[in-house]
Order: C-alpha cells, then sequence, then structure tokens
C-alpha cells in the first residue's frame, strides 16, 4: 500500500477503534498454533509525532497531507542544520551526539495524529500542578542528589507506560509468545517484561514493583494487559521525547491498562490508558501504531557501562558549592 494511502487507511482506523476499541476492518491477524493472534517479531516506534498536541493544533486530531510533508521537511532540514553549523558559545553546552548515532524517527505516527495522546480530546496529559511542581523541583537539584535524576539516567527502567514511549533511539521491541506468557524484549535499558496469560488475579497489594504487576485477558483479537502494585518511585517518561511529561512522579496508586491489537500485516495499534489520583486530575489515553520490520537488528544496550554522567554531575554541584563558599 502506498506511504499516503496506508496513512488514510489507519487515520480512519484510528477514529473508528480508539472509543470502543472494536477493529473496524476485515483484517485478520495471523494465528500461533493455540489459536492466539500472533504478535511475535520487532516491532518499532520511532516518530516525531509529539506525545502532547501542540498548541498550534489545538483541536485538531490528524495532520493533513501537506502538512505531514511540512513538518518532515522541517525536521530533516533542521536537524541537517544543527549537524553542519555546531557552535558552541563561551560557558554553553558542548551538546550530545550528531544524528548518525541517533534513530528518533523522520516521518510522523502512520496515522497522522496530531499526538500520541487521544483521550482527553485537547491531546493533554491532565497533570496536576503539585505533580509538576516535583517534577520541577528534581529537576533543579540534579547536581546535589542521584535520586533526583530519572530512573533511566539511573538505568533502573523506563517503568510502564514509558518503556514504549519513543526516544531518541532505540526504538525497537521484540514480542515473544508462549501459550501462557507474552514476553517485551525492550531494546532501550535491558528491559524484558513477561507478562503471564493464566494468571488470575494480582499480587499482593503490599508488594510494589518498579514497573508493576500485570495481569492480561484476550478481548477477542485484543490482548488487554492490566497492571497494578507500582512502587512511587518511576515517573510518567523519562526522555526529552516525553515533553511536559518527563519527570513527573507516579503513585503507589498508578494503574495502566494496555492494549495491543494487530490491525495489519506491519501495524499493531497499542494503547495505554493512564491513571493516578495522586498526581493527575483525570485518567488519559495513550495510542500509537508499532510498525514490524523483521529486518531489524536489536543488540545489547549496556548501560551505564564506563559512563560517568551522574557523578561528574554531581562533583560539578560540589565544585559549584566550593566556588560559591569561597566568595
Amino acid at each position: 500500500m502506498h506511504k499516503r494511502s496506508s496513512r488514510r487507511a489507519l487515520a480512519g482506523l484510528m477514529l473508528l477503534i480508539i472509543p470502543g476499541l472494536s477493529l473496524a476492518q476485515d483484517y485478520m491477524a495471523p494465528r500461533l498454533a493455540n489459536g492466539q493472534p500472533d504478535f511475535s517479531g520487532v516491532w518499532t516506534n520511532d516518530t516525531i509525532t509529539p506525545i502532547e498536541r501542540p498548541t498550534s493544533l489545538a483541536g485538531r486530531e490528524f495532520l493533513s497531507e501537506d502538512e505531514i510533508a511540512t513538518m518532515e521537511r522541517n525536521i530533516a532540514e533542521g536537524r541537517e542544520r544543527r549537524d553542519n553549523n555546531i557552535v558552541v558559545e563561551a560557558g554553553g553546552s558542548v551538546g550530545g551526539y550528531n544524528q548518525i548515532w541517533l534513530d528518533s524517527g523522520d516521518t510522523v505516527l502512520s496515522t497522522g495524529q496530531t499526538s500520541m495522546i487521544v483521550d482527553p480530546p485537547t491531546g493533554r496529559a491532565p497533570i496536576k500542578e503539585s505533580a509538576l511542581a516535583t517534577r520541577d523541583f528534581y529537576f533543579a537539584n540534579v547536581e546535589n542528589d542521584y535520586i533526583y535524576h530519572t530512573v533511566w539516567d539511573r538505568c533502573i527502567t523506563r517503568g510502564v507506560p514509558g518503556s514504549m514511549l519513543p526516544a531518541g533511539y532505540n526504538n525497537a521491541y521484540r514480542f515473544v509468545q508462549t501459550d501462557s506468557t507474552f514476553t517485551i524484549v525492550y531494546e532501550m535499558i535491558h528491559d524484558v517484561r513477561t507478562i503471564h496469560l493464566d494468571k488470575s488475579g494480582h499480587i499482593d497489594e503490599r508488594i510494589k514493583l518498579w514497573m508493576g504487576d500485570p495481569v492480561a485477558h484476550w478481548e477477542d483479537d485484543t490482548l488487554v494487559i492490566e497492571t497494578t502494585n507500582f512502587n512511587d518511585r518511576g515517573m510518567l517518561a523519562n526522555s526529552m521525547a516525553g515533553g511536559r511529561l518527563k519527570g513527573v512522579p507516579i503513585s503507589e496508586n498508578f494503574h495502566v491498562v494496555e492494549r495491543f491489537t494487530r490491525v495489519s500485516a506491519d501495524t499493531i495499534l497499542w494503547e495505554a490508558r493512564v491513571t493516578d489520583p495522586e498526581h493527575l486530575n483525570a485518567p488519559f489515553t495513550i495510542s500509537m501504531p508499532l510498525t514490524r520490520d523483521p529486518e531489524y537488528v536489536m543488540y545489547e544496550y549496556a548501560c551505564h557501562e564506563g559512563n560517568y554522567a551522574i557523578p561528574n554531575i554531581l562533583n560539578a554541584g560540589r565544585a559549584r558549592d566550593r566556588e560559591q563558599a569561597s566568595r
């Protein structure tokens, strides 16, 4: 299918599938021997689509073809300019890698949606001001203690649903299925998440985990995963691609319901409904297509091997303290 036609078809499907989450086309997913839909393989989600809808697109669920072309062209030209005109002002940041080392995508999501957040209709996460204040306090104190760094920076986990959100690179996921398990191998960091399909209930509520405790079931051809029992040390999102959500804390009452639906040979629609009464004014929903890429090779992510970033940041803070004390 032509790229433009594919986008139109998926955009139409998104309009029909999100409210009721019912499959709206005649596609029949391939089956495993046990009859379950086959999600196995490597899937990617690199994209320039923002997690929250920009104010300039308020009230717009989908982009036009012209807007898509303009956005993708502007991104490509901007990246080329930055790579070709690297100038560091005195006292400024030396920056990070150039584009050859990154893989953050160069296209919008194939659905053409204006944001990954599809509910509420604003495309914005209803975050409480107190949670934003906590986020800002943490960011302002990264030189003072490692606990103020994101759990991704500390190479612990990106959490749920954070591990499924695109980042600057390593945007691939390997799905492995058996009769009783659905396993997600994340390219980013070192997470492997195994969801037991024959599990009837959650573990004791007193047990709290970084990625929570998942319980799954099938609704027709959609795999539904409900995750509870989170500890309160994770975050909604951990990378710059998370925008305003990066660094927002979660509570022990954090609750996520994910849905995986294969809608074509090369597309799985992933959705996550996020609830946290302590830090959110209301639930919100993220939805995006995952694209099958059988040629993609996932390599080991040796997190923090030889990485001195956090010690160096803390040392810089102590150097700043000594400088201020000597004045």
